[in-house]
């Protein structure tokens, strides 16, 4: 079994004060797989220091310098791939083979792309009245979730070091692993002490004392929206940027011209991809009314078609979810369901016929949903679709509004043309027409309780950028 006993502060291996630890468990097996230190208000006052302290020289280097360093640790990422993958797998139960692939390759593909995204700090508008320079927004603050925990780690330190920020990282309790492999990179790659900062802990323990700290400038939040709101109110009274990724019920319209087998299936696989995990997933699929039984036959056989077992069977589509605690949330959505009046298309209570053990979810369908359930307003985070009839579109787009969430959505139409001309007027940050996916040099993040600015491509790094104005007399 792995023991991270310390915490990565001021480029040194720091043993926290009070010695306490937290079990990391495998969700496939239900048994402590690793264990990692626990920090205290004492390590985020020395990282925050730390990174303090480191920001003048950095944020003084060339785009050039932080280019370079940017492939070194991408080249680093890719030796280790197949550690980084073990870690996720073994930590929140996403298949191995998914995992090199989806979890790991892209988040090193996505981290290099930020080496040449770093030479958009070296470019300012000038007239004969002003110079317009961009400047690294400080010291920064990163909280990121367990759902993509390399991936969502990577959004938020690779534009954090392409600008010239340092930062002081808090991983999720439950995955925390990869986070360690990312800190002995950095140590090995010669990254200037006190740019990157980790320290490991619980949320609700650190995590307000990292969102107050008087010397943070910026803090970056993945997670809940519940969450987020204490996030928000932790950082507010200093007047820090805050960058906010949460909750969603994203919501794919589907019109009666399309290709349904396409598009149902597209659907379907969208939410069951890494157990239901992605707080991006299509979890409300709208049907016309017209073709809504038929779209249910297709979604039940697609459903089915998952082999669920053990992330270490090459086979395997779907894994554990990432933990008991999340098995028992998805369940208890499920059976509000049934209690709610939805008719049970697929799916249900029972642990898959696959395993025995472990944190297990079947893939569920709900049929004659309507969007006043609870199953279809609030986010289950698991591999459950709410398929809802609809009559028109505009009828259509009136249910996909409707929720407190505007992170996601899709439309498939008969082709591209009509479906941009419905994918306007949905109220959401993305929108993925004709079956397209998640794409790293696209903007990502959401309207209304979806949060608030926005990571990936050029627009992630202006989210650590501080504009400033030289006016000419």
């Amino acid at each position: 079994m792995k023991i991270y006993d310390k915490c990565y502060i001021n480029g040194q291996w720091i043993s926290p004060v009070k010695t306490q630890f937290h079990d990391i468990v495998n969700p496939a097996t239900n048994q402590v797989c690793a264990q990692t230190a626990l920090g205290t208000e004492n390590e985020v006052n020395l990282a925050v220091a730390a990174a303090k302290a480191a920001f003048s020289l950095w944020s003084e280097t060339s785009a050039q310098q932080r280019s370079e360093l940017i492939h070194a640790v991408a080249d680093k990422m890719q030796s280790r791939s197949e550690e980084l993958s073990a870690a996720i797998t073994m930590t929140m139960g996403c298949p191995l083979h998914l995992s090199r692939d989806i979890q790991v390759q892209g988040a090193i593909d996505s981290f290099r792309a930020y080496a040449q995204h770093a030479f958009l700090m070296e470019a300012r508008e000038e007239n004969q009245e002003m110079v317009i320079f961009k400047e690294a927004v400080g010291v920064c603050v990163l909280i990121s979730p367990w759902n993509y925990p390399l991936s969502q780690l990577v959004g938020k330190i690779a534009p954090a070091l392409a600008a010239g920020c340092t930062m002081v990282v808090k991983p999720a309790e439950q995955t925390p692993l990869q986070d360690f492999i990312m800190a002995e990179i950095f140590e090995q790659v010669g990254l200037p002490a006190g740019v990157f900062n980790l320290v490991p802990g619980v949320g609700s323990d650190i995590g307000p004392v990292m969102c107050s700290h008087p010397d943070v400038d910026m803090v970056s939040f993945t997670g809940s929206t519940r969450a987020g709101i204490k996030v928000s109110q932790s950082a507010s009274p200093s007047v820090k940027r805050v960058c906010l990724e949460l909750g969603g019920k994203s919501a794919m319209i589907i019109t009666e011209d399309a290709d349904f087998a396409a598009a149902v299936r597209y659907g379907v696989e969208d939410v069951m991809i890494n157990s239901g995990q992605t707080c991006n997933a299509l979890t409300r699929m709208l049907v016309p009314k017209s073709r809504y039984e038929e779209a249910l036959l297709i979604a039940k056989s697609v459903a089915e078609e998952n082999r669920v077992g053990s992330p270490l069977d090459e086979t395997v589509s779907m894994g554990p979810m990432s933990s008991m605690t999340q098995r028992n949330t998805v369940l208890n959505y499920i059976k509000l369901g049934i209690d709610e009046g939805a008719r049970l298309v697929t799916g249900g209570l029972d642990l898959p016929a696959e395993v025995t053990t472990g944190a297990y979810v079947r893939p569920t369908i709900f049929a004659d949903v309507n969007n006043q359930m609870r199953i279809a307003q609030e986010e289950i985070f698991g591999p459950v679709l709410c398929m809802i009839p609809y009559q028109g579109i505009d009828n259509a787009v009136e249910i996909a509004n409707d929720s407190l969430f505007g992170l996601s959505s899709s439309v498939y139409a008969k082709d591209t043309t009509a479906a941009l001309q419905i994918a306007r007027r949905i109220r959401s940050g993305q929108c993925y027409v004709q079956g397209a996916y998640f794409n790293t040099n696209a903007p990502f993040g959401g309207y209304k309780q979806s949060g608030n600015g926005r990571e990936w491509g050029e627009q992630g790094l202006m989210e650590y950028v501080e504009i400033k104005t030289v006016i000419i007399a």
